[in-house]
C-alpha cells in the first residue's frame, strides 16, 4: 500500500493547501492500494504560478536540451517499468499479462518518439517576405482519465515537453498513484523546478479550477463526452486552447469475403483487454447476414474462451471493473439491453461465479441489435458486446457511421485494397484494416463527439505550438 502526501510542485514535494485524503481501493481485492492528497483550488493556483514562472526558459531551452530530458524520462520508465506495472495492476484491475505491454511499454514507446520531433521546434519557413516560426503554447493543463492512465498521461506530456510548455497535471481519482511514481523520476532527471507540476484532487475542484484559470494556455482534457463538454465551458471565457478526446462507440465492419474466424476473435479480444474499458473499444461488431448466424457461434466460443480472474494471475485475460460504481453502470447497460430486446448470448448482469469479491463483470454479447438501442448508442465502457447484422456493405457504411461518436472503426476483408477503400468511407479518427496494430507515430483522435484535436505524432505536437509570421 502507498501512501503520498505531498503534490509536486515547482520541483519539490509540498504539503497540500488542501485537506483530506483519498484512498485508493484496489478494485480486484476492494482493499485500500494507496492513499493521496486531495489538493484544492489554493494548490492549483500554486502549481499554475509555478509552472508560469518556469515557462520563458523552458521554451528558450535549445531543443536538444529538451530531447535529452525526454530520453532520460523514457530510460527511468523502462528501469522501473515493472514497479510501474505493478501499480497500474492494484489501482485499475488491469490483469499482468497485458498491464506491463499496454499501460508501460506502449507509453515509452511514445515517448521517445518525441526526443527526435522536439526538433520541429526550430524549423523555420519562408512565405514571400515572412518568416513562419514555431512558439510553445504555453502552461498547459492535463487532465487525465482512469482507464489507461499513463497512456494519457504521457501522449499529453510527451509533446508539452518537446515543445517547450510547462505542465500542471491532474490524475483521475480512480488511478492517481502512476502519476506519483512519474513525478519522482521526473524529480530524479532533474527536469527544471515548474516544467512538470502535479497537483491530485476532485475534477470538481482541481479539474474545474485548472480549465478556467486566466493563465492556463491550454487545457488537454481525456474522459467521459459530458464531462469534456464541461471542460469547454469553463474553458470558454479565457478563449484558451483545447484538446478533448472523448468517448466512443466504435464499429468493426466485417465483409462476407473476410476470415471470419480471425476477423470475429479480433473484434472479442479487442472489447474484452481491460473488461471493456477502452475508449477506442469496438464494440459494434457488424456482420454480413449471410454469415450472421456463423458469426455468433465464433464470437460465443472465443467468449466462453477468456478466463476472466485475479489480475495477478498471468493466465487471466479480464480483471474486474476500476471501481464499484463503473461495475454498476455497466450491469445497469445489461439489463438495459435486455429490456430492450437484444438476445443475450454470453454473460449477463449477475455476478460471476466464484469472484464474489471484486468489481467483476461477466463478459456479455448481445445479438439481433440494432442501431436505435441504447445499447448501440452509448458507451457502456465494459465488456459488452453488440452483434449487428447488415444487408450488404452500402448499408454496414451507413451503420458504421450512424453514431453520435466518430473515435476509432475497423475494417476486415479478404482484400486490403476492398478495406482501404472502405475505411475511407467510416467517419472516425481512426480505422484498423485486417487487425493491424496501434501506431504511436501516427495522430490520435476523434470525428464529431469523441472530441477535437490530436495526440501523438506530429500532430500531436501540433497541439501545443503557435504558429507565428514575422514579416521582412
Amino acid at each position: 500500500m502507498r501512501e503520498y502526501r505531498h503534490l509536486f510542485i515547482g520541483g519539490a514535494w509540498v504539503a497540500p493547501q488542501g485537506s483530506g485524503m483519498a484512498e485508493v481501493i484496489n478494485p480486484a481485492t476492494e482493499e485500500v492500494a494507496g492513499r493521496v492528497p486531495l489538493g484544492n483550488e489554493a494548490d492549483v493556483e500554486r502549481a499554475v504560478t509555478a509552472a508560469r514562472q518556469a515557462f520563458a526558459a523552458w521554451a528558450r531551452t535549445p531543443s536538444s536540451v529538451r530531447a535529452g530530458y525526454i530520453r532520460a524520462l523514457a530510460e527511468q520508465l523502462k528501469a522501473r517499468a515493472d514497479e510501474m506495472a505493478g501499480l497500474i495492476t492494484a489501482e485499475l484491475g488491469m490483469p499482468v499479462q497485458w498491464c506491463r505491454a499496454i499501460q508501460v511499454e506502449g507509453p515509452i514507446e511514445g515517448l521517445e518518439s518525441y526526443a527526435g520531433l522536439a526538433a520541429h521546434m526550430d524549423e523555420v519557413r519562408e512565405v514571400g517576405n515572412s518568416l513562419v516560426v514555431r512558439e510553445p503554447v504555453g502552461v498547459c493543463a492535463f487532465i487525465n482519465p482512469w482507464n489507461y492512465p499513463l497512456h494519457q498521461m504521457i501522449g499529453k506530456l510527451a509533446p508539452a515537453l518537446a515543445a517547450g510548455c510547462t505542465v500542471v497535471v491532474k490524475p483521475s481519482q480512480e488511478t492517481p498513484l502512476h502519476a506519483f511514481l512519474l513525478a519522482e523520476l521526473i524529480e530524479a532527471i532533474g527536469l527544471p523546478a515548474g516544467v512538470f507540476n502535479l497537483v491530485s484532487g476532485p475534477g470538481s475542484k482541481v479539474g474545474e479550477a485548472l480549465a478556467r484559470h486566466p493563465d492556463v494556455d491550454m487545457v488537454s482534457f481525456t474522459g467521459s463526452t459530458g464531462a469534456g463538454v464541461r471542460v469547454a465551458e469553463a474553458a470558454a471565457p479565457t478563449v484558451k486552447r483545447v484538446c478533448l478526446e472523448l468517448g466512443g462507440k466504435s464499429p468493426l465492419l466485417i465483409g462476407a469475403d473476410a476470415d471470419l474466424a480471425a476477423a470475429v476473435r479480433y473484434g472479442v479480444q479487442d472489447v474484452m483487454v481491460n473488461s471493456g474499458q477502452t475508449c477506442t473499444a469496438l464494440t459494434r461488431m457488424l456482420l454480413p447476414a449471410s454469415r450472421y448466424a456463423e458469426a455468433l457461434e465464433l464470437a460465443s466460443a472465443e467468449t466462453e474462451a477468456l478466463r476472466m480472474g485475479d489480475p495477478l494471475d498471468p493466465e487471466s485475460f479480464l480483471g474486474p471493473m476500476c471501481s464499484s460504481g463503473q461495475r454498476r453502470t455497466v450491469r445497469d447497460y445489461i439489463r438495459i439491453g435486455e429490456e430492450e430486446g437484444a438476445r443475450l448470448l454470453i454473460g449477463g448482469a449477475d455476478a460471476p461465479v466464484g469472484l464474489e469479491r471484486g468489481y467483476y463483470v461477466r463478459p456479455t454479447l448481445f445479438a439481433d441489435v440494432h442501431n436505435r438501442m441504447r445499447i448501440a448508442r452509448e458507451e457502456i465502457f465494459g465488456p459488452v458486446l453488440c452483434l449487428i447484422p447488415y444487408a450488404d456493405e452500402k448499408e454496414a457504411v451507413l451503420i458504421a457511421n450512424d453514431s453520435p461518436f466518430g473515435l476509432s472503426s475497423a475494417v476486415w476483408t479478404a482484400s486490403r485494397e476492398r478495406s482501404l477503400e472502405l475505411a475511407r468511407q467510416l467517419r472516425a479518427g481512426q480505422c484498423f484494416v485486417n487487425g493491424a496494430a496501434f501506431n504511436y507515430r501516427a495522430p490520435f483522435g476523434g470525428y464529431k463527439q469523441s472530441g477535437n484535436g490530436r495526440e501523438w505524432g506530429e500532430e500531436g505536437l501540433a497541439e501545443f505550438v503557435e504558429v507565428k509570421a514575422i514579416q521582412i
